[in-house]
């Protein structure tokens, strides 16, 4: 079947590996240093607890065997080794079938991550990892060319992330359609970066042409992905781009560089590919059979993008082979945090000797500037950013939270930028209050050195105290 590879594609082929391999690695590693605290045998969400009630069925992967804390790290510390190793080109030294399966094993074990990680996991990112990760396994190695379908199918994938998150945001706040957004959302997102307050004093009129540009590269691009080349080369980088201007913008975990990664396997880059050989009958068949069920299951997404109540950012099905994909429907126009701090105060008044901790990510400290950490994902901060929004996003996880801050207890202090107690003095009590943040003017940034003002806007969580009849679960 001569159609069936497409060699000038090789060397997009390899870039595209090597860079989804370092989005695996980051996965891994924020996986490996966060679980403990998040959904450990000790943890706020706790595994053990989950998978109580969940089935196979509902929650395929190795935990479902057997969990334990030491278990998990191990899953993760090979996950990071594997995707450093496919990182380096190893599937390339290996028989096709090798390279497969070598890059099949990053995947069960983020599926197995993903399905026990609860709403610590339940960012679109997770499901495109997945998703993206499962064709990679039949992207092939240096041994086949690579094939046409799979190549499609990246597209495919690519198409539906930036179309999805165009008509979203076409269906949901009206300030897309004004092309007002942005006049707010630097300021609001879930983590600034270093340059968001920049960003976000940017003139309006150059706000309307950042939101203009991202209709038209999330609505009329991606289309394109699907014409000849070099139409489809300039699509690509068009959409690169768009993204590397978001890195700059936010933090937004390693969406972007995945998107990014999914863009550089339509390039087809000015070289001479290799002689390669044919490829076996056995690959042809499996490829063309996973093609054909993915072709198949995307009737779904296809579904919610024409549906006028499209849903972002849903998985279809257990194994997340194919999602629907969106983000930012609706824009914050007023930011607000959750501020957490602890007294050691045996009577805890308003006077008392409140201490603030600081996270990593989230704005706390007026003073402190935004630092980036993307595509590194902080998990805590981001969901302190939704508990804001509202306490039910809180429900699950937040007194838990609040009882390991009481206990001093070190995983969860690991998560955090700084504890005002040290190890072996606990507050006795831990209250939240929810404060209303703006951005500085230029003026207010020399005079004070703050890049945020922020103001009381009510009492979040009474000060709490650990009972002595609180277990750990």
């Amino acid at each position: 079947m001569g159609w069936f590879t497409a060699p000038d594609y090789w060397l997009g082929r390899l870039v595209f590996q090597r860079a989804l391999a370092g989005v695996y690695l980051v996965a891994f590693l924020t996986a490996a240093r966060q679980f403990r605290a998040l959904i450990g045998e000790h943890g706020m969400l706790p595994v053990p607890r989950f998978l109580d009630r969940m089935p196979f069925r509902r929650a395929p992967g190795v935990f479902q065997f057997h969990y334990t804390d030491r278990f998990f790290a191990v899953c993760a510390g090979t996950g990071c080794a594997v995707s450093a190793a496919l990182a380096a080109g190893l599937d390339s030294q290996l028989p096709l079938w090798g390279g497969m399966l070598l890059w099949l094993v990053p995947w069960v074990l983020y599926l197995s991550i993903v399905n026990v990680g609860q709403t610590w996991y339940a960012f679109g990112w997770e499901s495109l990892l997945l998703e993206v990760g499962f064709l990679a396994v039949f992207l092939g190695n240096d041994e086949v060319a690579p094939p046409v379908v799979v190549l499609f199918l990246l597209r495919w994938v690519l198409f539906r992330v930036e179309f999805g998150a165009g008509l979203i945001k076409l269906r949901g706040d009206a300030c897309w359609r004004k092309l007002t957004c942005l006049d707010f959302h630097h300021e609001t997102q879930p983590m600034p970066g270093p340059l968001s307050w920049f960003f976000h004093h940017l003139p309006r009129p150059l706000h309307r042409v950042e939101v203009a540009a991202n209709h038209f590269t999330q609505l009329v691009v991606p289309v394109l992905l699907f014409t000849p080349q070099s139409i489809a080369t300039a699509a690509a980088s068009l959409i690169i781009a768009t993204q590397l201007w978001l890195v700059l913008s936010g933090n937004f975990a390693w969406l972007n560089w995945l998107t990014i990664a999914l863009a550089l396997s339509a390039i087809r880059f000015p070289h001479t590919p290799p002689p390669l050989p044919g490829p076996p009958v056995w690959y042809e068949a499996v490829v063309l059979t996973v093609a054909a069920l993915l072709l198949w299951l995307s009737r779904n997404p296809v579904r919610n993008m024409v549906s006028r109540r499209q849903i972002m950012n849903r998985s279809f099905d257990p194994l997340h082979l194919v999602n629907s994909y969106g983000a930012f429907g609706t824009v914050n126009r007023i930011r607000h945090e959750v501020v957490i701090e602890g007294t050691t105060d045996a009577v805890p008044r308003e006077d008392s000797d409140w201490r603030e901790y600081e996270f990593k990510g989230k704005p706390g400290d007026p003073r402190r500037w935004p630092r980036q950490f993307a595509p590194y994902h902080l998990r805590l901060d981001w969901m302190l950013w939704f508990a804001a929004l509202s306490p039910g996003y809180a429900d699950p996880w937040f007194g838990a939270l609040v009882e390991r801050l009481l206990a001093n207890d070190r995983d969860t202090l690991r998560l955090l930028r700084h504890s005002p107690f040290p190890p072996d003095a606990p507050p006795r009590y831990v209250r939240a209050r929810l404060f209303r943040y703006r951005c500085t003017s230029w003026r207010e940034l020399r005079e004070t050195g703050a890049c945020w003002e922020r103001t009381f806007v009510r009492e979040y969580l009474p000060p709490t105290r650990l009972a002595t009849a609180v277990q750990r679960p």
